[in-house]
């Protein structure tokens, strides 16, 4: 995800890093949008977002050695058998999204019109959104009021080999 550093107000960043790029919030949120990292909230709603389903565990977000949390029980047992069907994803679509007009959780369908998942945060032409992984590869449109906005998922290069299976 990058660099975060806490500096005297007169350091020059570049020559700490040097071929470096300092952006700004907009920027860190496109960037992690492409990268498929969920943020606060709005990305993980409490209650809602499974840590196996959010690639919580390839941020090493989760301990499976670690006892006593609230979920343990169910994100070991969906670890160790290995199945997960639904992991948030980085999409694209094929325009900028008008965000004010996007309910919370709006649906994601098939070409044929069947449920693929949630979308869950955006801004432009990128955004995350929770998926089915059988669904991935198909055509895919998010469904808006009166519209429907095409999009492409894809699989972030920093997840491990194995995933996405």
């Amino acid at each position: 995800m990058g660099w975060r550093l806490i500096t005297k107000k007169e350091a020059n960043l570049l020559d700490i890093i040097p071929g470096s790029h300092i952006g700004n919030i907009q920027d860190y949120h496109r960037h992690r949008y492409k990268q498929g990292i969920p943020e606060g909230v709005k990305d993980l709603p409490p209650g809602v977002a499974l840590p196996l389903e959010s690639n919580l565990a390839y941020m090493n977000g989760i301990s499976f050695t670690k006892g006593c949390y609230i979920g343990q029980e169910l994100t070991a047992r969906t670890h160790h058998m290995g199945v997960i069907r639904k992991r948030l994803l980085p999409v694209q679509f094929s325009a900028p999204l008008p965000l004010e007009n996007i309910p919370e959780g709006a649906e994601i369908l098939t070409e044929s019109g069947k449920s693929a998942g949630k979308f869950r945060a955006g801004g432009d032409e990128l955004g995350i959104a929770l998926l089915r992984l059988a669904n991935i590869n198909e055509p895919l449109c998010l469904k808006m009021p009166g519209d429907k906005v095409k999009l492409t998922a894809t699989i972030p290069k920093w997840w491990p080999k194995t995933a996405g299976k």
